[in-house]
């Protein structure tokens, strides 16, 4: 039995063993076996690794994407430009790190974008947002990082106003503000702002609507959340463990 899964701190928001136990029964896949393994530190990885030999491959989520890396053999050209890996392919022992968040953000965002999304706000500065500014630079969209302890080159929330957001038309929230259980979250942007000419991206998928992506479609806002994103990173994860994909 070939096993798979998930590693994060918390995973009771995840939908990622629902979404490959479904895919397995599908597609008649009966070797396979996908499980959530919740790791209270990072130093937890290399017993998971060691105490499950039949595991072939891994998702990463919150907060490991960029702590897991120290702990790989190898990684893609994408996670070294990135700097985050959310996918690990176990061959033979060793471990191999991928990032498959930028292709399932930039292939899940490219048809909705419209002419006046050129420029971008990104909400967080964790792993998965350093992927969507990789993806964000590959499409030309130029883009701000906004974060509670903001850094040389990146804004605070507290500079997000009538101004910033006259320009940037693009808002993507990376952080997990918002997700189950603490719906009642959001970034704090000046939601009064923003226009029919926004579009507020949310890589959250539970819940379906975040109270960011309430917010803005309240002011008319195009909104998205990350359940597209999510299936297309499963898919690409599933063709780089099964050598579909290089």
């Amino acid at each position: 039995m070939r096993l798979y899964g998930l590693i994060g701190k918390s995973l009771s928001h995840s939908f990622s063993k629902s979404y490959f136990s479904k895919k397995f029964a599908a597609e008649g896949i009966t070797d396979c076996v996908y499980e959530s393994f919740e790791l209270a530190n990072i130093a937890d990885f290399s017993q998971l690794i060691q105490s499950h030999p039949e595991l072939c491959g891994l998702n990463v989520t919150i907060p490991y994407k960029e702590m897991v890396m120290p702990y790989l053999d190898e990684i893609s050209p994408e996670v070294e430009k990135i700097g985050a890996c959310n996918c690990i392919k176990i061959d033979n022992g060793k471990l191999i790190g991928y990032n498959t968040d930028a292709a399932g953000f930039r292939a899940s965002i490219k048809p909705q974008l419209k002419t006046n999304h050129q420029y971008a706000l990104v909400f967080g500065s964790g792993g998965a947002s350093k992927a969507i500014c990789f993806a964000l630079q590959e499409l030309g969209i130029e883009y701000r990082v906004v974060s509670r302890k903001k850094v040389a080159g990146q804004l605070g929330y507290e500079d997000i106003d009538d101004v910033v957001l006259e320009k940037y038309h693009l808002l993507i929230n990376t952080t997990p503000l918002g997700m189950y259980p603490n719906v009642d979250d959001d970034p704090p942007i000046p939601y009064e702002e923003l226009s029919p000419q926004h579009f507020l991206y949310d890589v959250i998928y539970n819940p379906e609507k975040t109270r960011f992506l309430q917010r803005g479609e309240a002011q008319g806002a195009q909104i998205c959340n990350g359940q597209g994103m999510l299936v297309l990173q499963a898919e690409e994860s599933w063709g780089i463990w099964n050598g579909l994909k290089s």
